[in-house]
């Protein structure tokens, strides 16, 4: 009786929850702009108070500031960009425009001064009311102190009532600002005091928040203001100007104690062709700033300058002031005719970057400076030029007081970066006091890097596979791996070129060790004699673990330090403190968390392992208190706030209506392909998947994805890629799996990886086999072009900016970046391994246009006439070659688009065009007009054709 009672209720149950996922409802494409994400998170120094902004996709976004234990929480509408003081008291922050003004502004055309302004938002942590300054074009806050600077035009300046969140109290339109300048508001927020100075064009404040100095263009007829450099001391409210006269004022900098400022300066007559600029110095114990360096300046290389666009810094200790130079500019021919003037680029085999590498990088080249430093508390202090035309490339160690710079070239070798990808290069040693040069590795591929301290410089050597390093107290080169007896490049690398390296952790105080990546492990090694201690004690090779320490950096393993910048003090690796590791399973995929302290005898410490996929740590400065995001396949990306990460707070809440969607599962597959090779792939099915029914399914590949599988799928339109998320919630199985190459034959390891997933996957009864649809982008709208060619087993097929001709591609150039493309197809993904008349038989082996008349997939092409990576002509040939032999094929090219679709209308037009096309042919749904009749151009812009056709013609 009991029995049958349990399985009564167990049956009601599970009819309960089969009803739930009957009743919800699949993503459709009205869902994108509203779905969320959690963005610019960030902690307060003490560990108290965290910020961050939850944004839809399109539309108006909400910052949130609460406390770690979630309390205190206050909203604010379409804040964002928020800094917390030094003190943790105060958040500041930018107000956005609402999202509709904006776009009606874009609608009428308004100017860029005619556009809506951001607002700057000032709150006191713990409190509810927030004062506004409207049309802000940009603030600072002092490193360490509660001051702030911000610059608003005077005739935008209101003041809303304290607290007063309404429309009203937010400007959204300004009026065009002056061209001399703007309001410049200092503000100490202990203090409760402000001041303002009107026309400043430039301002900076010094890290202590004690001083600040700026730059005023006056209107000619002001007669209370003057045009020059003011010093103003915010405690004694005190101003001091250094530098007079009209003229262009750039980069502000203070040293570490905010008593010594630099700046670069040109007074020239306004109708001077050529404006070069100076260097100025002043100190506190000046009475002004003089220039120290300029054209036929002491040091100065001649017909140089000093550049306005070059950064300009102190050392840590003061001592040592760097900017850059750059040739003072050739003067324009006022008197050639433009209609009478030919234009051309002229190619010559002798240039170092081939001409649309460097129309490419011409801004960027006007703008390009060479590094040199100047002592300004010498006397008769003189410039020395570190960087030049042959080494343009300079790394500082931390602190930059360094005798030496390092510098680096690759200047010789750049044409054969045409074919081998990344040119060699040489390193040298760059004194700073007196400029002189030393080389101390000759031209290696490598990548030369120095050590925190400036001890050492160490590399990667490609061709050994070993890191090697170099001592400047010694002038002794030692290899520092090739004791752990394990491989530092990369183990399955598949192309046709030297492994690259794991890479590096970063070093200990004072660079005594440096820690280096495996594939797995970690390495702590001593860069003067190559001792090396494997730091996880091989946990990690033996658990399939890949260890990695987040330092400040970027990437996936970005950095572990919040609160604004980076000390210099946290650019070493600490060993007083266990390290958190950021983990992944190569078997499982799953991410976690592990510690390990220096010196300890035993495995990392395990916190947490989980099926989600976990972001780096933002570590609070002064606290350990850690934010972070942790994500699923089916859940959103949210907030968290931990001191272990065992115990946590769960901060934002995101994306609550996709409980009303049919959702998905995704699941790690395995197989084994004909040639007896292992491989792994995703298989995504909807949340109400029934194995009494027949699925159709997509696949979409590139590369290697499967350690994506805790990643979530936000529903948004697609820059080119299958939109995961839609398909699945609409009743696709979307099948993503691993490929691995073999040298010299890209296409067949497609179908060698690709084909035979799908067949072992075909195997199940609920996978329907006579329709099932490839998609990829780039790289892999080339794989689905050669797939075609060998298998009719696909119902449907769509190619984004796919090669279909290797032998024209080969020669081309990617315009995006303005190098030739011969290097991709000898050393990297293309992966054929010789040139085109070393082995002509690969590039046609491999070109999918030479089988195309074995076609019988439909197939869609998208080919964009802006496309930077992949020559839009590919698709063309593809599309008019298949057009020729009678094949079902359609092409969509996307005007001034790129290589993936940037606009957000054409992502979303595209999204929808996939779905009707793979419905059609997968599912029987009705051919829309693009497929059936097409588009003519007189129609352009008026229909798009994304109705459901008739059938007539």
């Amino acid at each position: 009786m009991r029995k049958i009672l349990l399985l009564g209720l167990f049956s009601a149950a599970s009819m309960s929850v089969f009803a739930q996922q009957a009743a919800k409802k699949p993503l459709d494409h009205s869902v994108y702009d509203s779905w969320q994400s959690v963005a610019n998170q960030n902690i307060s120094n003490d560990g108290k108070w965290v910020v961050y902004v939850v944004r839809p996709q399109q539309g108006d976004a909400n910052m949130v500031i609460t406390t770690v234990k979630n309390a205190g929480k206050i909203t604010i509408p379409r804040a964002d960009t928020a800094r917390f003081t030094a003190d943790s008291k105060y958040a500041v922050f930018l107000i956005r425009p609402f999202y509709a003004a904006t776009r009606m502004a874009r609608i009428k055309k308004k100017r860029p001064d005619e556009m809506p302004k951001d607002t700057l938002g000032l709150l006191t942590l713990g409190g509810t009311t927030i004062t506004k300054v409207p049309g802000v074009r940009s603030f600072k806050i002092a490193d360490k102190a509660a001051v702030i600077a911000y610059l608003a035009p005077s005739d935008t300046v209101r003041k809303p009532a304290a607290g007063d969140t309404s429309r009203r109290a937010v400007a959204t339109t300004i009026a065009p600002p002056t061209r001399e300048g703007a309001d410049l508001t200092i503000k100490q927020l202990l203090k409760g005091k402000q001041r303002t100075f009107k026309y400043v064009t430039e301002y900076q404040l010094s890290k202590d928040g004690k001083f600040m100095a700026y730059a005023v263009t006056a209107p000619r007829r002001s007669k209370d203001v003057q045009s020059g450099v003011y010093f103003y001391d915010i405690e004694k409210d005190a101003i001091k100007p250094i530098s007079s006269g009209r003229g262009t004022y750039r980069n502000l900098a203070f040293d570490e104690t905010g008593k010594q400022l630099a700046f670069t300066a040109e007074k020239n007559p306004e109708k001077a062709q050529v404006k070069p600029f100076k260097l100025y110095y002043y100190n506190t114990s000046k009475d002004s700033a003089t220039a120290i360096a300029g054209p036929a300046m002491a040091g100065i290389t001649p017909k140089w300058s000093v550049s306005g666009d070059g950064r300009v810094y102190f050392s840590k200790s003061g001592n040592n002031l760097f900017f850059g130079t750059a040739p003072i500019p050739k003067p324009a021919d006022t008197t050639l005719v433009e209609f009478e003037t030919a234009k051309l680029d002229i190619w010559n085999y002798k240039d170092e970057y081939l001409q649309p590498q460097q129309l490419k990088t011409l801004q960027r080249d006007l703008r390009r400076s060479y590094l040199a430093v100047i002592h300004p508390a010498e006397a008769n202090a003189k410039m020395v030029q570190l960087a030049d035309k042959y080494i343009e490339n300079i790394s500082q160690p931390m602190g930059n007081d360094s005798k030496y710079v390092l510098g680096t070239t690759d200047t010789g070798s750049r044409v054969q970066a045409q074919w081998e990808g990344s040119g060699n290069q040489e390193a040298y040693l760059i004194n700073t006091q007196t400029g002189e040069r030393k080389r101390i590795i000759p031209r290696t591929k490598a990548r030369y890097l120095f050590s925190t301290g400036g001890k050492y410089v160490i590399w990667f050597d490609a061709k050994d596979q070993n890191y090697f390093s170099y001592s400047l107290a010694t002038g002794k080169k030692a290899n520092l791996t090739k004791a752990t007896g394990v491989k530092l490049g990369e183990e399955d690398n598949d192309v046709p070129d030297d492994p690259n390296p794991y890479g590096l952790a970063g070093w200990t105080a004072d660079d005594k060790n440096v820690l280096i990546y495996d594939r797995y492990d970690i390495w702590s090694i001593d860069p003067e004699t190559g001792k090396a201690v494997n730091f996880t004690k091989g946990a990690g090779r033996k658990n399939h673990l890949i260890f990695r320490y987040p330092m400040p950096g970027g990437g996936r393993f970005a950095a572990l330090f919040g609160g604004g910048s980076v000390d210099d003090d946290d650019r070493y690796i600490s060993t007083k403190k266990p390290l958190w590791l950021l983990t992944q399973n190569e078997d499982t995929k799953q991410w976690g968390y592990y510690k390990q302290a220096f010196g300890s005898s035993k495995a990392p410490e395990k916190m947490v392992t989980a099926p989600y996929s976990y972001s780096t740590l933002t570590k609070a400065k002064n606290a350990d208190v850690y934010i972070y995001t942790k994500q699923s396949f089916d859940k959103s990306p949210d907030l968290y706030v931990s001191t272990d990460l065992k115990k946590e707070t769960k901060l934002s809440a995101i994306n609550p209506q996709q409980s009303q969607y049919n959702w998905f599962t995704a699941a790690l597959v395995e197989w084994t392909t004909p040639k007896g090779y292992k491989s792994k792939g995703i298989l995504y099915k909807p949340e109400n998947f029934d194995p009494n029914k027949k699925y159709p399914m997509l696949v979409y590949f590139y590369e290697k994805v499967s350690e994506t599988l805790y990643n979530y799928q936000s529903p948004a339109p697609t820059p080119s890629r299958l939109p995961i998320s839609y398909f699945a919630s609409n009743g696709y199985l979307v099948f993503t799996p691993d490929i691995s190459y073999e040298i010299g034959h890209p296409g067949p390891s497609a179908v060698e990886f690709v084909n035979s997933g799908v067949e072992a996957l075909k195997k199940n009864p609920w996978v329907d086999g006579k329709h099932i649809g490839i998609q990829g982008q780039s790289w892999g709208g080339y794989q689905v072009a050669y797939l075609i060619t060998q298998t009719d087993m696909y119902a449907a097929a769509w190619a984004g900016a796919p090669v279909a001709n290797m032998t024209s591609a080969y020669g081309g150039i990617r315009w995006e970046s303005g190098v030739n493309r011969q290097f991709q197809y000898e050393k990297t993904q293309s992966r054929i391994g010789a040139t085109l008349w070393e082995k002509p038989e690969l590039y046609m082996e491999n070109s999918p246009i030479f089988q195309f008349p074995k076609v019988k997939t439909p197939v869609v092409v998208m080919s964009n006439d802006a496309d930077g990576a992949v020559p839009w002509y590919q698709g063309i040939e593809m599309f008019t070659a298949l057009r020729r032999l009678n094949k079902p094929v359609w092409l969509l090219q996307y005007n001034d688009e790129a290589h993936n679709l940037v606009q957000r209308r054409n992502r979303k037009d595209i999204t929808i065009r996939e779905a009707q096309f793979f419905d059609h042919f997968l599912k029987g749904a009705p051919l829309p007009v693009w497929m059936d009749k097409g588009v003519p151009a007189v129609d352009k812009g008026k229909d798009w054709g994304l109705a459901l056709s008739d059938g007539s013609r």
